[in-house]
């Protein structure tokens, strides 16, 4: 493992989709830095885990990668194009070699299985209805969804619903895949089965994955590199067996989720006698 290196020692440049160079980020001018001078390397044909606690900015990484928030300083490169540099038509040619996997699925309720996975092939070729069904039966049956296509979201479970919106990401067969707490309220069989998927699917695409996880056991299964982030920088980084092995506290704490650690309990406040006693309003 290699601690604070900010990714730096992942690759060369050059074998790198995604890059993140110094990049500092607030959501408010003047406001609380979320990212500070982070540098994060993620290698074609890889899947690159980036974990921490809440708040940690995990998922503004991601939303900065699409363009949906710009940095105050810094670079994010992709395939060699500055993000935050794009005009919009930019942005959006960008944005089709990018596939995202959000946190609960965000179906379309008011379509079917089918026009939800339909749905980017639709809006962004010109491809006629018979290929764009073909194409939609494959991706379902890559997730094994075929036989659900007539269905509603409202008729499937959650972990299917999940496995829906992995056939909808993928259906442009994009360059990038983003997850953003891909195992959140599964079931353990839809979890392993979701996982494997992330995993099978990246293989089969030759495309590179990004996973924001608190998942510590399926995430370390399938990455073949993690990030930990903490206090809006990397404090550790490495191969999921070194860090399971790791003496560094903040990971130890994270991947064994022990209660006493770097990261505490309690919100920082007053002591709870100053509270008690009403000391702390004086």
């Amino acid at each position: 493992m290699a601690d604070c290196q900010n990714g730096a020692n992942v690759t060369e440049s050059a074998s790198n989709l995604v890059e993140l160079n110094a990049v500092d980020f607030a959501y408010t001018a003047g406001g609380k830095p979320i990212l500070s001078g982070l540098s994060m390397r993620f290698p074609r044909g890889k899947v690159v885990a980036v974990m921490g606690g809440s708040g940690c900015g995990k998922t503004t990484v991601m939303r900065l990668i699409g363009g949906q928030v710009r940095p105050q300083q810094g670079e994010i490169l992709f395939n060699g194009a500055n993000i935050p540099a794009l005009d919009r038509d930019g942005l959006y040619a960008v944005r089709r070699q990018m596939g995202m996997l959000f946190q609960f699925g965000a179906l379309f309720t008011d379509l079917s299985v089918f026009d939800n996975v339909a749905f980017p092939l639709r809006e962004h070729t010109d491809l006629p209805e018979s290929m764009i069904r073909d194409l939609v039966l494959m991706k379902l049956n890559a997730v094994g969804l075929r036989g659900a296509r007539d269905l509603m979201p409202s008729e499937i479970s959650g972990g299917m619903a999940r496995r829906v919106a992995l056939a909808r990401a993928i259906a442009l067969d994009p360059a990038l895949l983003m997850y953003d707490e891909p195992f959140a309220g599964l079931d353990p069989i839809s979890l392993g089965l979701t996982a494997r998927l992330i995993r099978s699917l990246n293989e089969a695409l030759g495309a590179t994955t990004i996973i924001v996880s608190h998942d510590v056991n399926e995430t370390f299964q399938i990455a073949d590199y993690v990030y930990f982030i903490a206090d809006g920088r990397i404090v550790a980084e490495g191969e999921p067996e070194a860090l399971r092995a790791s003496a560094d506290p903040f990971v130890h704490q994270f991947v064994h989720a022990e209660a006493d650690g770097p990261v505490p309990f309690h919100y920082p406040g007053p002591s709870l006698a100053d509270d008690f006693t009403g000391e702390a309003a004086r």
